[in-house]
Formats: structure tokens, C-alpha cells, sequence
């Protein structure tokens, strides 16, 4: 027996040596198993492969934390846990690093990391060329009332985005979580892929489909918390102090989140390294395109009043942001953070945290208040014209620009149309105050966001129970039209508008009398170039209305917010095509002379 065992011994030290990282491992003989239990007594991996025997592979300690066990006979496709003897007390885990489990109770599941991308070589648009479509798998489309969405039924509608003419899905968190039914943001096992959803092959599929389709792929990310249910994290190996988490989480006050005591260690380098991973880990092996960090205000700091901060979560951030943008140049970072701090957008060497752009709350909150006061007193143009103009260190595309986000759409708040009016958020004022908003999301300097449903004038608030409602892509197909028509505008589809794809803005006119803004966008500026926006916040029908021009010569409408062919409700009586009178106005050169219709948006520009 002394010659088999030696063998054996002699085998599982080569794998050791060739089993880099963490997790299960899959290699040509096997598969490895490596863990960080620092506190454990012992460590068994026990599975289909062993008939679940916990002294038939017990692993190894490698005195720095960590614990190995190759296992021959283990294959793809196996389910597994960690058996875990600290003191008298012993107990099973979920391995931390599985990227597939048979629910968030469950078992692991021994995932083959083998996949055919088909010669997937998707390039990511340039972030001044993006749209951004936010989407939620699980409620996008169902095949039926009493069934979750997955990955493969949000296939069947990428000819619907395609129209639209989205470029970029900000998929809302897909790591598994307790139960079927969720946003997201409750990871109860951050590397596995939610199995209600279609699971790691189900996504890897939904990215390479999505990349034919034309699409990048945007994925959330929760790093704040984990949980905080179903977590096997908690207290992992047996320890924890203060009765808090133990080994991935903070065991003192840092550890409170409003979503529980399951804030990770910023400070401890192997958590450090347990998030830094994951985030690659997107990138490299489901090609997704970006990631967009939850609330990154709970991961720089304690509380809401972002006091109280947390220097080595602000460092996280950078470290894991540098290793994306080295990784993939084109890859897009987004913070969700909502307190307007232009550090977040700054690169690291200047202090910052190494964002691409951050979600900005100085456009959504002011567009949302003006286009959903119930009175056209109330509707502020100062509020217009200073979202219009804000940015972050100069640089327009570090905002993306919005009126409706998950969040935006639930917590109290509903969609913009029922904000407008809860009664029939179908009516006039409803489509009309709706589509305006959209208008400045597709006009402004920034990167804009569509939130799911917002074509289809989706009305109430967001829920994770209920499927959006399809049928308005027949009875209210013309708003799609609509958003269609202004994202074309936006990326400069027919080669007359590229200011939109621009950093230069002038708001030249705010009427706060008569509710009207006008401003004009521009990349290097002239024909073909320079775009000019009107936009009327009253519901007040003007037959002569004068503003600016850059220009002389004859100025084309390019899309008019009032066509009949977007609703029923539409009066289409906005003039068309403008010749530039040459009276200085507005400190323009020129001046222009309109019909404009009330809640409409008007946009302008000359053939190149």
C-alpha cells in the first residue's frame, strides 16, 4: 500500500502546483478544491463524488488561511459543499467562489468552464455613442403570469431593442439570491449566476446573443452588502466577534448597511482580493462589457451622511476599477453614488475613484420635479437649464443622464406617466410630460438611460412580480416610434446631428415666463453639426415663437415631439423647416420664428 500511497501523495502535490486560484478548479485529471478558512480546525469537500463521506477528501492547510484537496473522480456537473470542524462544532458551506449552485440553499454545482463564444470579438461603443437600456431579466418577459424571466426568454425580444435602437443592456444583478423572485440586490452567493435566471451557461449565451444582436452588456454589481439571507459567507468558517459575520465581514460598527450587518472587510486583503476577482471575473469570463456599482456612498463611507468613511473602501474601488481598465480599455465603470461628488469620476492619480461616469442626480431629480408638477407655475427653468449644463470635472459623459431607473420607479415613487396622473397615465398630459422628459435624456450632455418599459409608457411602479406590459407595443407603439426616432437623433444615424455625440452645450434661451427652453449642442460645430433644442414646459400652443439661431440658411426639423404618428393624442401642429432670419438674438447671430405646440420638443439642425 506504501507505493500507492506515495503515488497518491506524489499526484495531489502536482496538482497543487497547477491549481492556481480559488474555488472549484477544473483540470484534465480532476478537479481541485481551494478555500480561505483561516480559523477552521479541518476541512472536508464532500459531494456526488464521494457519496458525501467527509473523511473521504479531507484538504490540506496551507498555512496561510487556505485549504486544498484535489479529487480525481470529480467532474463537471457534481454538487459539493465544504465541511467545516472548528472546535466541537461542525457544519457545511456553500464554496464562496461557486459559480453555480441547485438554489441559494442548495449545493454547489462543479461548473465546466468550457463554453463556445463562437468567435465572440464584440467592441464596446464609445461611451459618447452609448444608450443605455436598464433591465431587470426576471420581469422583462415571461412566457407565462406565474414565471420568472430567464436569459432565454429575454432573447426573444431583441428585435424590440434592436428597433428601439438601444446599444448597451445594464442588466440589474444577476449573482444568485434567496428565492426566484428579487431585483437583485441581495447576493446571497456573489459568483454564481441566479438559476431561476438560466445559470452561468444561460448567461454566457444571453452575452454572446446579445453581442450579435449589437448590444454591449452592462452588468450590476453589488459590493455595499452581500445577503443578506441564504449567506453562507456569514460566519463561515465558525468565527466572528461581536456576533457579527466573522472572516468576510467587518465585526464592528462598519459592518451596518441599511440592507443589514453584511458590509465585507475592505480592509482584509483576501476579501479585498474576493471582490476584485469577482469584478474580473465578469469581464474575462462572461465578456461582459461594464459593471455598474450599487450604491458606492455604503461602500465609501458608514452612513448616508458620508461622514463617517470607510479610506480603504474608497481604495477598493480604485484598485478594482484600474484592474477593469487595464484589463479592457473599452470597458465601462458606473457608480451609482447620487451625492454629485466629481471625485468618483476622477482618476486615481488625482485622488479619485477611477469611474467612468456616475449616475447624476443633478439631472434626474430637478427633470423629474419640472415634469411632473401638476401646475405650469410650479415648473422651474432655472431647474432645466442648470441640469442641462451640469457635469462632472468638465467632462459631459461622466453623467448618464435619466427620468426613470429602478429605483427611480419604486420606493414611493411610480413611473413619470403615473406621477403626471395616476388616474390615466395614458392620457394626453401623461404621454406628453413623459416624452418631453425623454427628449432632454436623448438631448443633453451625457450618456443616456432608458429604463425597461419606458417605450411601452409603462405606468405604476417597478415590482419584481409582474412581467411589463407588451400589449402597449401595439396600443401605444407609436411612443416607441418616438424614442426611436430620438436615439437615431442621439447617435447620429443619418449624419446631421452629430453636436448630440458632443461635450459642448449653450442654453442661449430660458423663457421662465412662458415656460420655454432652447440650447444648442455641438461636437466641432457647423452644418451637420451644431443641433439646436426647443423645449415648451407649458400646455400653451404658441403660432409665432422666436428664439435664437446659430446660423443662417435653412434649419431642417429633424423630430417633432407633437406628430400624430407617435399618438393619437398628438396634434401635430409644430411648424417644420425654419430660414434663419439674420437679426441677432438670444446672443445668436440669427433668429428663427416657430409654432410650437404645448409639452413638446423640437429639434433642429442643418444638412451638412
Amino acid at each position: 500500500m506504501a507505493p500507492s500511497t506515495l503515488c497518491g501523495e506524489s499526484a495531489a502535490t502536482n496538482e497543487q502546483t497547477q491549481a492556481a486560484g480559488m474555488g472549484p478548479i477544473v483540470l484534465d485529471r480532476g478537479v481541485a478544491f481551494r478555500v480561505w478558512a483561516p480559523h477552521a480546525d479541518r476541512v472536508s469537500v464532500v459531494g456526488d463524488f464521494n457519496e458525501w463521506q467527509s473523511d473521504a477528501n479531507e484538504m490540506t492547510n496551507e498555512d496561510n488561511g487556505h485549504w486544498f484537496a484535489f479529487v480525481e473522480n470529480a467532474k463537471p456537473g457534481d454538487e459539493y459543499k465544504y465541511q467545516i470542524t472548528r472546535g466541537e462544532d461542525v457544519f457545511t458551506r456553500i464554496d464562496p467562489r461557486v459559480r453555480k449552485v441547485t438554489n441559494s440553499v442548495g449545493n454547489g454545482v462543479i461548473h465546466d468552464p468550457n463554453f463556445d463564444w463562437q468567435g465572440d470579438d464584440f467592441q464596446m461603443p464609445a461611451w459618447n455613442e452609448l444608450v443605455i437600456y436598464e433591465t431587470h431579466i426576471g420581469t422583462f418577459h415571461r412566457p407565462g403570469d406565474s414565471d420568472v424571466g430567464t436569459f432565454a426568454d429575454y432573447q426573444h425580444k431583441f428585435d424590440h431593442l434592436k428597433r428601439l435602437g438601444v446599444n448597451a443592456l445594464q442588466v440589474m444583478p444577476i449573482a444568485e439570491f434567496a428565492g426566484d423572485l428579487s431585483w437583485g440586490y441581495n447576493p446571497a452567493h456573489p459568483y454564481a449566476i441566479e438559476s431561476a435566471y438560466g445559470g452561468p451557461e444561460g448567461f454566457k449565451t444571453f452575452v454572446r446573443e446579445a453581442h450579435k444582436a449589437g448590444f454591449a452588456v452592462i452588468l450590476d454589481v453589488v459590493y455595499n452588502h452581500f445577503g443578506p439571507s441564504d449567506l453562507d459567507l456569514w460566519q463561515f468558517d465558525g468565527w466572528s466577534e461581536n456576533g457579527k459575520g466573522g472572516i468576510y465581514f467587518y465585526n464592528d460598527y462598519r459592518s451596518d448597511t441599511p440592507w443589514g450587518d453584511t458590509r465585507p472587510d475592505y480592509g482584509r486583503g483576501e476579501v479585498r482580493s474576493y471582490i476584485r476577482d469577482n469584478a474580473m471575473m465578469w469581464l474575462k469570463d462572461y465578456h461582459v462589457d461594464g459593471l455598474r456599482y450599487d450604491m458606492t456612498l455604503y461602500i465609501r463611507s458608514v452612513d448616508a451622511s458620508g461622514q463617517q468613511e470607510i479610506p480603504e473602501g474608497w481604495g477598493l474601488t480604485q484598485w478594482v476599477n484600474r484592474e477593469i481598465h487595464g484589463f479592457k480599455p473599452s470597458a465601462i465603470t458606473i457608480a451609482e453614488d447620487l451625492q454629485n461628488n466629481a471625485y468618483l469620476t476622477k482618476s486615481d492619480i488625482e485622488g479619485g475613484a477611477g469611474f467612468s461616469t456616475q449616475w447624476d442626480a443633478k439631472f434626474v431629480h430637478p427633470i423629474r420635479d419640472v415634469i411632473t408638477q401638476p401646475d405650469d407655475a410650479g415648473r422651474d427653468m432655472n431647474k432645466v437649464r442648470e441640469a442641462l449644463l451640469h457635469a462632472y470635472n468638465g467632462d459631459a459623459f461622466q453623467r448618464v443622464v435619466y427620468t426613470e431607473s429602478h429605483d427611480e420607479v419604486a420606493n414611493g415613487k411610480s413611473r413619470v406617466p403615473s406621477e403626471v396622473d395616476e388616474a390615466d397615465p395614458d392620457s394626453y398630459f401623461a404621454q406628453k410630460r413623459s416624452t418631453l422628459g425623454i427628449a432632454l435624456v436623448m438631448t443633453a450632455p451625457g450618456i443616456p438611460m432608458l429604463f425597461q418599459g419606458q417605450e411601452l409608457l409603462q405606468d405604476g411602479w417597478f415590482q419584481d412580480t409582474e412581467e411589463l406590459e407588451w400589449d402597449n407595443a401595439e396600443s401605444l407603439g407609436g411612443i416607441s416610434e418616438l424614442i426611436s426616432d430620438l436615439i437615431a437623433l442621439r447617435l447620429d444615424r443619418n449624419g446631421c446631428t452629430k453636436g448630440l455625440t458632443g461635450q459642448h452645450i449653450d442654453v442661449f434661451h430660458v423663457n421662465h415666463h412662458d415656460k420655454v427652453v432652447a440650447f444648442v449642442r455641438r461636437f466641432d460645430g457647423g452644418p451637420g453639426d451644431d443641433v439646436v433644442v426647443i423645449a415648451n414646459f407649458a400646455h400653451q400652443h404658441f403660432e409665432n415663437y422666436e428664439f435664437g439661431l446659430p446660423s443662417q440658411g435653412t434649419w431642417k426639423r429633424r423630430f417633432s415631439s407633437d406628430r400624430e404618428a407617435y399618438s393619437d393624442e398628438f396634434g401635430g401642429d409644430a411648424s417644420g423647416d425654419i430660414d434663419a432670419m439674420p437679426e441677432g438674438y438670444d446672443g445668436q447671430p440669427c433668429k428663427g420664428r416657430i409654432q410650437l405646440p404645448p409639452y413638446t420638443v423640437l429639434i433642429y439642425s442643418q444638412d451638412a
